[in-house]
């Protein structure tokens, strides 16, 4: 009944004896997969081996551990270098195992394999746009609501100078130019709050990533614009740290982490990036040189329409929900936040994670 699944269908199917270290079966999909015959598989075992990614071999290896102690292993992603050259795309594999032991001497890993390359090309392309989506939405929203807002401001300066002469035309347009700045400012800034709202809407879909270098490359984004946004950025961590999370969600919450940073840091301020991993949890950070949260407002900054929320240092509006929505994201990912702040001396916002998703 099953032979038309082993024989046609795209996902390989293997079985491997333990004891004579040998695959004795493995589906035709083999030959799509590997692009050789599936007669040539224990031939082909060592080189396919020695062409996975370094920066998965310990993770593999620690997967392979808890497969040979027993434990069903399931979507394990890895990845396998090109065999000759090396621009070519790398391979993504998805392994799903289980240890079936039937008598002394006759162990077998069986299990199942799939090439999600195609299905991990489109994830990548997808959160390169969400990416740079999220930060052009930041800087745009900044960089578009600092000039109405002084515009808005000028205008009311410009009202209290002429209010003298009576001009009813006048103080109407006047009028008019503030409504419409702040209409513009309250436009941006809600387009922006509800992209995060409905981030957090989204189920959650967990996949490894290097942390440390999407961090990292965030960072650099925004010091791609530190002239504009007067203010200067710095990441401070590791290279390379692999942690399995769900990578739109929680970038979302460094976006706007990021964006509350700017907009309560005067310009030539600093806003800082940290990930450290420590011997019980794995501590990120995002701290800045700004005004800092007044001590009576910090226990009530996580709570959905916080009454601790305040226009940013140019009159950007906010609703309040920035913060209750960090929070949300950051405990679907089993993990604590809490800040430390100082008025006139600036605020620290830390994210604690466990040490079980990482590698």
């Amino acid at each position: 009944m099953f032979r038309p699944f082993l024989e046609r269908g795209q996902l390989l199917y293997f079985v491997y004896h333990l004891e004579a270290q040998r695959v004795v079966f493995v589906s035709s999909a083999y030959e799509g997969i590997v692009g050789r015959s599936p007669e040539t598989v224990n031939e082909d075992l060592p080189s396919l081996l020695a062409r996975l990614h370094p920066d998965d071999l310990e993770y593999a290896s620690t997967r392979m551990k808890h497969l040979l102690q027993g434990k069903f292993v399931e979507d394990i992603e890895l990845r396998l270098r090109p065999a000759l050259d090396p621009e070519e795309q790398v391979q993504w594999l998805c392994c799903t195992a289980a240890r079936v032991e039937y008598a002394p001497g006759h162990t077998y890993l069986s299990g199942t394999l799939q090439d999600n390359t195609s299905t991990r090309q489109y994830m990548e392309n997808a959160d390169r746009f969400n990416k740079k989506k999220n930060t052009t939405l930041e800087i745009l929203s900044h960089d578009l609501a600092g000039p109405f807002t002084m515009i808005q401001q000028v205008a009311g300066y410009v009202s209290e100078k002429v209010e003298g002469l009576k001009d009813d035309k006048l103080n109407e347009l006047l009028s008019v130019m503030k409504t419409t700045c702040q209409d513009s400012i309250n436009l941006i800034r809600d387009f922006v709050d509800n992209e995060f709202l409905e981030s957090v809407n989204v189920d959650m879909k967990t996949e490894r990533i290097n942390l440390a270098h999407e961090l990292s490359d965030l960072i650099g984004q925004f010091q791609k614009s530190e002239t504009n946004l007067e203010k200067y950025f710095a990441y401070e961590g590791p290279e390379q740290l692999y942690y399995s999370l769900d990578y739109n969600k929680f970038m979302q919450v460094f976006n706007n982490l990021l964006s509350n940073s700017m907009k309560f840091t005067p310009d030539g301020g600093r806003i800082t990036v940290t990930l450290e991993q420590q011997p019980n949890q794995l501590l990120l950070s995002v701290a800045d040189t700004g005004i800092g949260i007044p001590e009576v407002m910090q226990p009530v900054i996580f709570e959905r329409f916080t009454p601790a929320r305040r226009p940013g240092l140019r009159g950007e509006k906010t609703t309040g929900l920035g913060m209750s929505i960090i929070k949300t994201i950051v405990e679907l990912h089993q993990g604590h936040i809490w800040l430390e702040s100082k008025e006139g001396e600036g605020s620290t916002f830390f994210i604690s994670l466990p040490l079980d998703k990482l590698g």
